[in-house]
Formats: structure tokens, sequence, C-alpha cells
């Protein structure tokens, strides 16, 4: 097969070397064009997809807006779980963008990323709205690729996992552990793609966990990703409901437990 034949994605990557565009980079010259200080972001970060979390602590006055946090494309917001402060990042939906995220989160001072997504059931799990710890996650996208070689799934590492045992006993709202599949193409969740997820052992479907915990690997950080199954695809009448507050205060609940266990 002709080289030009080969989609870019599928040709092999050195993955050794040191990448020429750094996160270290952005952020310095967008503290230098914004006229930014040089503030450390919250040793925890939570990244909120749906933006529900931070649309929640602008309006009601619980958070703050963090002074020195440069993204060009989001905010972050911080706000105190009893006696956590935790920096929130809304918004940052799929593999690339969350990956993006977190690495110039790690470069601004955060040691722990949580990931807190909803996402569409796919086998049963109990009654819903519930999370997931996701322990493994179907590589159905394309930005992991470019930090581990191909393989089946990303995983959160055994030592990470076995700290996180028995951390979420006592919320409100259940947690349970299991895979999920990550899809760069939510619209194309096919009947074959959820019978092929189905015997995979999948139990739910997100846009961003394989990404971040193939990064995770590849770099060093503590990456926790949750799944907040709010949803059948909407293929059974009323459908992603969160519960109250469109379930903030569950979602901050699963980061500070995290955050309490990793600590």
């Amino acid at each position: 097969m002709h080289s030009d034949d080969v989609l870019p994605l599928l040709v092999p990557k050195d993955y050794a070397a040191e990448p020429v565009f750094r996160p270290a980079n952005l952020l310095r010259e967008a503290r230098r064009q914004r006229g930014l200080p040089d503030v450390a972001v919250p040793e925890v970060c939570l990244l909120d997809p749906d933006g529900d979390i931070v649309r929640h602590l602008a309006a009601t006055g619980r958070g703050a807006r963090h002074p020195g946090w440069a993204c060009y494309h989001t905010e972050m917001w911080t706000v105190g779980l009893d006696g956590i402060e935790v920096g929130v990042v809304g918004m940052a939906v799929g593999a690339p963008f969350a990956v993006l995220v977190a690495e110039q989160l790690a470069e601004s001072g955060c040691g722990l990323v949580v990931s807190v997504t909803s996402a569409g059931q796919i086998s049963p799990v109990g009654s819903t709205p519930c999370f997931v710890l996701i322990e493994r996650a179907l590589r159905d996208e394309g930005t992991s690729v470019h930090y581990l070689p191909p393989s089946r799934w990303s995983r959160l590492d055994d030592k990470t996992l076995g700290r996180l045992d028995g951390a979420f006993d006592r919320l409100p709202e259940p947690v349970v552990t299991g895979a999920s599949w990550t899809t760069d193409a939510p619209y194309r969740e096919t009947g074959a793609a959820i019978a092929a997820a189905v015997a995979a052992g999948v139990v739910c479907v997100e846009m961003e966990a394989a990404a971040l915990y193939a990064y995770a690997a590849a770099s060093g950080a503590q990456v926790v990703c949750l799944a907040h199954i709010t949803n059948t695809m909407a293929t059974d009448g009323d459908d992603f409901e969160k519960g109250v507050d469109n379930g903030v205060h569950d979602a901050l609940a699963v980061a500070r437990a995290v955050a309490v266990a990793l600590g």
C-alpha cells in the first residue's frame, strides 16, 4: 500500500520523542498577552465536560474565578469542599480537548485530575443516575494513540484503583466500578458497535477516559475518570436527568472522595 493511502493515525509514532509544542509555551504566551499573574492552580482539579458545575458555582456565588488560569479556551472556578480546594474547568468535551486541558493543568501545578463526565448506559448497572469509576476504557478514539502504542484498552493504574477501594461507600449516590467505551463519534453508536461493547464487558459510553488514562500512563500524571450515567441514549423516553441541581452536589462529593482517598 502506498504511504499516501495510510491513515495518519495508524502510522507508527515515536513515543520517546520530545514534542516541539509544549503546554508551558502556550501558557507563557497566554499570560503575557492577557496580563495574567503566574499563580498555581489547586492541587486537585475537576474536569466538568457538561459545564453544570461551573455554571452552578458562578450563578450561586459559591465559587471564585481563578486569577491565573491561562488556558485560551476555558475558565477555571475554584471551590472549597470541606477543607479541600478544587479547581473546576468546564466544557472540556471529547478526548483531544480533555487531554489538552489536563496537560495544561499539570503544567500549572495540578497534581490530581478528576474527570466526571456524563455517560450513556450500555449494560445494566442498577438504577440511574449513578456513577461508574472507570477502571478501563475501550480506545475507540484517536488521541490515546499519540501517547501509547495501539492496544484495546486504557486503564486506571492498579495502585490508584486499590487506594480508591471503599472511598465512595458513604456517598448518597452509588458508585460502581466498571469499563467504559470512549468514542469520538457519539452519533455513530450503531447497534453493532453497541453489541461489541457489551460483549467486551462495557457498562457505559463516554468521550474522554481512554485518552486521559493513556496520557496519564505516558506522563506519570495522576488522573481518575468517573462516568455519571444519566441516560440510555434517549431511546426510552425521559432521559439525561442528573438529579438535584443537575447532579452538581453529587459530582462534587465524588470528586472530594477521590481527593481524600488519594491525598
